[in-house]
């Protein structure tokens, strides 16, 4: 890895991967939901739907024909914590995508006509959340687990939100984020650093060199222990989690190894309980995310409404056992070994390495090799596992959340 800023405080950072031919390229402003106001939830997302309607050189056809023409891709997404736009294309192109990119985030028209258009775009994207349950269960969740801290809104808004913002809003956001922001260029795959560079600093000259947006430290208390919205479907959706350390946070690591010995794959506890052996669900999973300030580890489930009590009733019952038992020896090793695997099959892509090193930049964490992340997994003790369990996976500590058939009711 090769990491250099530009005069104005953009940070450049790439990986060299030997025996590609394509390059993963990506920008990170550091803009996400969780920096909104309330009265603007949802401003960020509708702002990278928005700067795709055109630039100052592309309509919405160029821009997509800009590198699917050659092959490549371009995407974007935004999450609590920033924005991304990125691109994939064969190395000899990495110049047209910079182009691309740097245009997105440095020329957008933002148009009220545009906005108009886009506006409803995002309304269908939040209607189409309403319609599926199993996305809706997560939103439900997060209000409830973070009650009225901003990692607990809906990255889309909401419909109210979305309807009543005008485009000088998205435009103050734009300027005040992207152009005055904190923004991170990163690159993976067949490149050279010192091009890279300077292809960087030609396109993004006069940007950067701003402060990320203030995010709160300390959410309050949960907005709910348990709540059941009414829905007549055919299965009940429950996400069952609680708040954990955030990213930083040295426990991070036995977290990660919890989750995916309690419901990370066919042969984790919540697999073989609910579904192989007592049959309550088709799926059921663990899940994890750290953020600055906290995190998030929960499970899925998604079962009949009669089973839906029971499901509840053992998956508690796992997270008791794990809380009290923590892991044995050879539980523990069985399931580094699984995590240790499953990094180094998922860093066979050039989009998996580009994320992977953006996340250092966006985290302020220092970089790691592979070898030492393996060696940060393999050295974690039974001790610290007993600590994370005890803490993070005592029944008690949870928050439930029910979506499905039955007696509306909060806890």
């Amino acid at each position: 890895m090769r990491e250099s800023t530009t005069p104005e405080g953009v940070r450049i950072l790439s990986e060299y991967i030997p025996g590609v031919r394509s390059v993963s390229a990506g920008i990170w402003v550091r803009q996400g939901s969780a920096h909104e106001p309330g009265e603007l939830t949802g401003a960020s997302h509708l702002l990278e739907h928005l700067v795709f309607k055109g630039t100052e050189t592309r309509g919405p056809r160029e821009i997509a024909l800009a590198l699917e023409r050659v092959g490549g891709t371009l995407d974007a997404f935004t999450s609590r914590e920033h924005t991304s736009y990125q691109a994939r294309i064969l190395s000899e192109h990495l110049p047209e995508a910079l182009d691309v990119l740097a245009d997105l985030v440095r020329n957008p028209l933002l148009r009220a006509e545009d906005l108009e258009l886009e506006r409803q775009v995002v309304l269908e994207e939040i209607a189409t959340v309403l319609d599926t349950p199993d996305d809706l269960i997560f939103e439900l969740h997060g209000s409830d687990l973070w009650g009225g801290h901003p990692y607990g809104r809906s990255i889309l808004g909401s419909r109210e939100s979305v309807s009543s913002m005008g485009v000088e809003e998205l435009r103050t956001l734009h300027r005040e984020s992207y152009l005055q922001g904190d923004l991170i260029v990163a690159a993976a795959g067949h490149l050279d650093h010192d091009l890279l560079v300077e292809m960087v600093q030609e396109r993004f000259q006069g940007m950067g060199g701003g402060t990320m947006a203030s995010i709160p430290t300390h959410p309050g208390p949960p907005g709910a222990r348990e709540s059941h919205v009414h829905r007549d479907s055919a299965q009940t959706h429950m996400v069952v989690g609680t708040r954990t350390p955030p990213r930083s946070d040295p426990l991070r690591f036995p977290l990660v190894l919890l989750s995916s010995a309690f419901g990370g794959g066919m042969s984790s506890r919540l697999f073989q309980r609910i579904r192989e052996e007592l049959a309550l669900a088709y799926t059921v999973f663990s899940f994890q995310s750290f953020y600055s300030r906290a995190g998030i580890s929960g499970v899925y489930v998604g079962t009949r409404p009669g089973a839906a009590d029971r499901a509840l009733e053992a998956i508690l019952e796992e997270y008791r056992k794990l809380s009290r038992e923590g892991l044995d020896r050879q539980s523990l090793q069985e399931v580094k070994d699984q995590v240790k695997g499953q990094v180094m099959l998922s860093l066979e892509s050039t989009s998996s390495r580009l994320y992977r090193l953006a996340g250092f930049a966006l985290y302020d964490q220092p970089y790691r090799t592979l070898d030492e992340l393996l060696e940060l997994l393999e050295g974690v003790t039974l001790e610290e596992v007993a600590e994370a369990a005890a803490t993070y996976f005592d029944p008690d500590a949870q928050v439930v959340t029910r979506l499905g058939p039955g007696s509306a009711a909060a806890g």
